[in-house]
């Protein structure tokens, strides 16, 4: 890698790009700015977005800007959407990282720092390979940008600005690069992402924290209330217990499971991975089904009462979980939510308030015709990068915002990721090394000289 690649690419690290926080704002904005300069020098028309009529009133009330660059190709060229998003994961615990978050830092050829994948590492891999191929000679097409700010967090700006870009973002091909190569960095064609809504439960009891002795069994506890509810969501084998939940599932096809079995990694390997046992999900179905094909309700995280040191005997006035929901296709991000609350509003424990809070229906699922023209093309491209061939994959991860992007710009998903599972994303010590970054930037290069 070129001194000058390495020195944007950790500049570009440097901003804490956390959507989700409004008192990173500004550092979105600048982070934003800086890759709309960058933009600008290969000769693209860029700016700032943010939905709704004018600005807001007040800039603490302003989200994170949407950047949207395009140049223009040959006449009679095909076009090619590209979406990323320069938005990161917070990077608590702060304590388990080993380096600061926000300051890359080089270890074996690896870059460590929050972003470093997931997705400014990808997304600027990409570009620098776009970079490659519009210095190159040749027929050159018509390029689309749309850099998301809010993906971590449900992309509502990008979502709200869809309907009137409609007609701005009309594609032939949609390109991402914000997934993961199968094991050993072999290339990995993504078929399919499963959908996702998230929110958050809030269980309130008495109106202060109470003596456990004076108020000890006459009081109910929100503590004790919100895990015997988050406990009701499953059944013993694993499987869903909410009923409607999995209404209008479609089921994967002989092909899709077969071959999605044929690339999916071993139990070991995954136990080597997470340092556990992989036995989530429903006894009786395989680690591929679990993960590719089957939805999921997962409690990310429980809070109630005293967590400090020592003993606080109290009764706890409220407690509150935060879920999410992986969904599959044929699930509607609305009816799986509605299947929720109506099941956890059913078993409200005695003499308790339920509240759902910080609600994100989210998006739909997809899956891809392995059929599809697109694919052949980019099988073809990655065969000559690697002579072991792509996999297929049917992620169980999500982009929410591709479900509506697709549809409104008409144009063929073609999601072709470089993570691995060591770049632990979304967790401390994020990375993302040279190998990896440069095989996404002879990618894009090569995958633009395709199309």
């Amino acid at each position: 890698m070129e001194e000058s690649v390495l020195g944007e690419w950790r500049e570009l690290l440097k901003y804490e790009s956390v959507g989700s926080d409004p008192s990173r704002l500004k550092e979105c904005v600048a982070c934003a700015s800086w890759l709309r300069k960058w933009l600008m020098k290969l000769g693209f028309t860029a700016e700032m977005l943010y939905p709704g009529e004018g600005s807001p009133a007040s800039e603490g009330s302003l989200p994170p800007p949407v950047l949207y660059a395009e140049r223009q190709g040959d006449e009679g060229s095909s076009t090619v959407l590209v979406y990323g998003h320069y938005d990161v994961q917070p990077p608590d615990p702060l304590h388990e990282w080993r380096t600061p978050p926000f300051e890359p830092t080089i270890v074996d050829d690896r870059v460590y720092c929050r972003g470093a994948n997931d997705d400014k590492g990808q997304t600027f891999a990409l570009l620098c390979g776009l970079r490659d191929y519009l210095a190159s000679d040749g027929r050159k097409i018509n390029i689309k940008i749309v850099l998301d700010g809010q993906e971590e967090s449900g992309s509502k700006s990008l979502s709200d600005l869809v309907p009137s870009l409609r007609r701005r973002i009309a594609a032939d091909v949609l390109l991402v690069c914000d997934t993961s190569a199968a094991p050993a960095l072999r290339p990995a064609i993504i078929a399919g992402l499963r959908g996702i809504s998230h929110f958050t439960v809030r269980l309130s009891g008495p109106n202060r924290d109470l003596h456990s002795g004076e108020y000890g069994g006459i009081s109910p506890n929100p503590a004790q209330g919100i895990a015997e509810l988050m406990a009701s969501l499953h059944l013993p084998d694993g499987s869903i217990a909410v009923a409607g939940f999995r209404d209008g599932i479609e089921n994967p096809t002989h092909d899709e499971l077969s071959t999605a079995e044929m690339f999916g990694p071993s139990d070991e390997s995954l136990a080597e991975d997470i340092g556990c046992d992989p036995c989530g999900g429903q006894t009786g179905k395989t680690l591929v089904q679990r993960n590719s094909f089957e939805p999921t309700i997962e409690v990310n995280g429980i809070h109630s009462g005293y967590g400090g040191p020592g003993s606080k005997t109290i009764i706890p006035s409220s407690a509150f979980a935060k879920i999410s929901m992986r969904l599959v296709p044929g699930q509607s991000p609305r009816g799986a939510f509605a299947a929720v609350r109506a099941h956890l509003e059913d078993r409200c424990p005695k003499g308790m308030k339920l509240a759902f809070e910080d609600v994100v229906e989210g998006s739909a699922a997809f899956r891809l015709p392995l059929s599809s023209p697109l694919f052949r093309l980019a099988a073809d491209v990655l065969s000559e990068m690697d002579p072991r061939g792509p996999a297929f994959q049917w992620c169980g991860a999500s982009i929410p915002v591709l479900s509506i992007l697709r549809e409104a710009s008409g144009a063929a998903p073609l999601i072709v990721g470089w993570g691995q599972a060591e770049d632990r994303i979304h967790s401390p010590n994020e990375s993302y090394s040279f190998a990896q970054f440069d095989k996404a930037r002879e990618w894009a290069k090569k995958i633009f000289t395709a199309l």
